[in-house]
């Protein structure tokens, strides 16, 4: 109805509402999730082939994915969930991971069904919710109760508050592993803890893997969907623009049991019906590169971690180094800090009414021109009073950006 998608509207104001700012004031860039580096050279040569690949690569293709991308995509995460998949059944390309997510709601969520998400959470899930007639239940992961919280391993769920939000009405659970903001990877406890749970009360889990690549310091990504039981009751989103570098082409896709599926074509024909042609080809052809070279260095998904864990050691370097208490992620784009030691003079009467956080990023970017992103925009209205002391940091960027960002702050750091 109309008054859903006002809110839908209203709740993804926030993000967008600090990339405006930064660009008004022309900040550094942290804030926003996307590499400011080029692709790997390998898919941007097959997107140029596929461009100059005759007229097939300009017209419409499979709507339910282009067949060279399914099929290499079936091949590729068989051996990776350890069943055969079916690229014809079991895999529907999307306009990114951000369509993936909307069809799965659409087709999965029915007026007064009940949807967990675990906190903290990608913003679009609790307005996708609530727009297919659902109802968000939230559970937080928090920090560790005893000693310093250094790592996003530190940020655990309680299996009894979880096992508490499970009632009659619950359809099905979000979680995002790699997560976004925090980096939090799931460990197979975890992950088994949550499926006994989704087994017991037959409901679905729609797990988004977008950085399932993006792992550091030998953490290991684990699928829910290849725990036993589980393929039959997950819907596992991936995204080809955070596999390859890539996030403006928007190609993405929802994996799954094909009789699940089924459900969320149906919405995706009668949405967007169709993607793009050639990025599907791109993207086909860089994975057939990734599973030839898979498990050697000369893979992208060997090589790229590698890259981004010293952007990621230097970032949290800088902040320690101006009295931040950085967040090390596990995995993914982003690193929270802790701001809460910070004195900082943030009486402007525009912004005293929004939560600390808020009010602290505005001031960084105006003042400083460095655009953060707050992290209580990441909880439910009922949870983000106890997260208002952290910011998020985007390090997937190239070193010139990180330096005039560490400018900025070090600059900060003297003056005080």
């Amino acid at each position: 109805t109309s008054l859903k998608s006002l809110y839908f509207v209203l709740s993804c104001l926030v993000t967008t509402c600090y990339i405006s700012l930064a660009a008004d004031y022309k900040a550094v860039n942290l804030g926003q999730g996307f590499p400011d580096f080029s692709p790997p050279s390998f898919v941007q040569e097959a997107f140029c082939k596929a461009l100059n690949g005759g007229f097939s690569m300009h017209q419409y293709t499979r709507a339910f994915g282009h067949p060279n991308l399914v099929k290499i995509l079936a091949k590729f995460f068989s051996r990776i969930v350890g069943r055969e998949i079916d690229p014809m059944e079991d895999i529907l390309v999307s306009v990114g991971a951000y369509q993936a997510l909307f069809c799965t709601f659409q087709a999965l969520i029915d007026e007064g069904d009940e949807v967990i998400i675990v906190e903290p959470f990608f913003d679009c899930y609790q307005p996708m919710v609530m727009m297919a007639g659902g109802t968000a239940v939230y559970v937080p992961l928090k920090p560790v109760c005893c000693g310093p919280v250094l790592s996003s391993a530190d940020w655990v769920l309680s299996p009894e508050e979880l096992a508490s939000k499970f009632s009659p009405r619950t359809k099905a659970i979000v979680i995002n592993t790699p997560n976004n903001p925090l980096g939090k990877v799931y460990q197979r406890e975890e992950l088994q803890m949550i499926a006994d749970l989704c087994i017991k009360h037959d409901v679905i889990c729609i797990s988004d893997e977008v950085y399932e690549w993006l792992t550091y310091d030998g953490t290991k990504h684990v699928k829910i969907a290849s725990l036993p039981g589980m393929w039959e009751r997950t819907v596992t989103i991936g995204s080809a623009g955070k596999t390859f570098s890539a996030t403006g082409w928007k190609v993405g896709w929802a994996m799954g049991s094909g009789h699940i599926l089924k459900h969320l074509k149906t919405v995706h024909q009668n949405s967007v019906y169709h993607c793009a042609t050639a990025a599907q080809e791109a993207v086909a052809v860089g994975f057939q590169r990734e599973y030839d070279v898979f498990g050697t260095e000369e893979s992208y998904f060997h090589q790229l971690p590698i890259h981004l864990h010293e952007k990621r050691l230097r970032l949290a370097d800088c902040l320690k180094s101006v009295g931040l208490k950085p967040i090390l992620p596990q995995g993914g784009y982003f690193m929270i800090a802790d701001i809460s030691n910070l004195n900082v003079d943030l009486t402007d009467p525009s912004t005293k009414d929004e939560p600390y956080d808020y009010r602290f990023v505005k001031w960084l970017i105006k003042e400083k021109g460095l655009a953060t992103i707050p992290v209580s925009a990441f909880y439910s209205p009922e949870h983000r009073n106890e997260f208002q002391k952290y910011i998020r940091f985007c390090f997937v960027k190239e070193d010139t950006t990180l330096q005039a960002a560490e400018d900025i702050l070090r600059q900060w750091s003297d003056s005080k």
